[in-house]
């Protein structure tokens, strides 16, 4: 249930970051991994506490096995990197005219094998590759994903209060829409309202009116807001990294009675998603118990339009969309600490789409919400919380 924070929830400290990386040193023992490469990426983060933005340039981190870490940085950035660090390790630099992967090489040896970052680019494994045997690599998503996918009490209280703030800002820019204003203003108003909260602005946003609103990414355009148009907006910032991802859909005016038809339809598949999600049960098994709220009801089947053209729900986390997800064909058990959108989106092609995104967070007694569902279509926001100082 969403909450109404005064202050944010503290920071992912060095202690939980510590806890990570031995749980993937216990993994790597169990698989024979001498060394994990993380680069440039959102898993960089998650265990060490370093955000950097990728480049071309390899900045990472070597994980060893035997209890190491080493950070991977160019000469030129060792002075910022020296003030990132929270947790004790080398740091090996390369100058421009160097190879950063030769470097990684004869860091961890002619024995042993390297598991490597899913993330990194290719042009980056591949070179990666003219320095290390392909046999002596592998991929470290196995090691890492369920690590990640279970979220720890710390970061579902920064996700919380990440929430928190969006549906505040979903609410607010419902009261200030207006007739004639472009959905580019209205991105603008959501992301000064994110900073305003205490969020990082917009991570992302999607203002789409009228007949962009059967898009499910929305329009190309900037269409004009006008009496009678379905509005959807799907927004989402960040609090120490951690991800809110909120969609809210209603109409500017009066509703039509197959809108409100299917925003009830809608409603009904989320809720039936919700209900599905029972600790154990394989991640494919929610997916398909929306989209059999929506065959009763007249859409579908399956990813057949008017209907649900995607996937049920995403995991959640550092990154807004990461494993694992409610879709056909994932089998992951729910286990407690996962968290997962539930957006069982109806599109009605040319015409109009209905989306309802909130999020849950598996407990041992089953999911529990971080913001509750929107209310109704003429009343979008009634349930939710009063902000204080609102």
């Amino acid at each position: 249930m969403a909450s109404l924070p005064g202050t944010a929830p503290a920071p992912i400290g060095v202690t939980e970051r510590e806890a990570r990386l031995a749980g993937l040193r216990r993994g790597m023992a169990a698989a024979g991994v001498e060394a994990v490469l993380l680069g440039s990426t959102s898993s960089l983060r998650y265990f060490t506490g370093i955000d950097w933005h990728p480049s071309e340039r390899l900045l990472g981190a070597v994980v060893h096995a035997s209890g190491g870490l080493d950070y991977v940085s160019p000469r030129f950035e060792l002075e910022k990197i020296e003030q990132l660090i929270s947790l004790p390790g080398g740091i090996l630099t390369w100058e421009e005219d160097e190879s950063p992967w030769r470097l990684v090489a004869d860091r961890i040896g002619t024995k042993g094998n390297l598991a490597v970052d899913e993330r990194i680019t290719l042009a980056m494994y591949r070179s990666l590759r003219g320095e290390i045997d392909d046999a002596r690599l592998a991929d470290a998503a196995p090691l890492i994903h369920p690590l990640r996918s279970r979220k720890s009490p710390a970061e579902i209280a920064l996700m919380r209060h990440a929430k928190a703030i969006t549906l505040e800002v979903h609410k607010r820019a419902h009261a200030q829409l207006r007739a004639g204003q472009r959905a580019s203003e209205v991105v603008r108003f959501i992301d000064d309202e994110h900073r305003a909260l205490g969020g990082s602005g917009n991570s992302f946003c999607i203002v789409s009116f009228g007949e962009d609103t059967s898009l499910p990414h929305g329009g190309e355009g900037d269409r004009v807001l006008a009496r009678g148009d379905v509005v959807l907006i799907d927004t989402g910032t960040r609090i120490d990294g951690y991800s809110s991802d909120i969609t809210r859909t209603y109409v500017f005016g009066e509703a039509r009675p197959e809108v409100l038809r299917v925003w009830e339809a809608e409603k009904r598949a989320q809720a039936a998603a919700f209900e599905a999600a029972r600790p154990g049960i394989p991640c494919e098994d929610v997916d398909a118990a929306s989209r059999r709220s929506l065959e009763a009801d007249g859409f579908g089947p399956g990813y057949a339009l008017p209907g649900l053209p995607h996937r049920t729900g995403h995991g959640i986390g550092l990154d807004i969309h990461e494993g694992p997800y409610l879709v056909k064909g994932d089998r992951t058990p729910l286990a407690t600490g996962m968290c997962f959108s539930n957006e069982p989106m109806i599109v009605v092609p040319g015409a109009f789409g209905v989306r309802l995104e909130d999020h849950f967070h598996m407990t041992d007694a089953g999911p529990a919400w971080f913001t509750e569902p929107q209310h109704s279509l003429d009343e979008p926001f009634a349930n939710a919380p009063r902000w204080p100082s609102a």
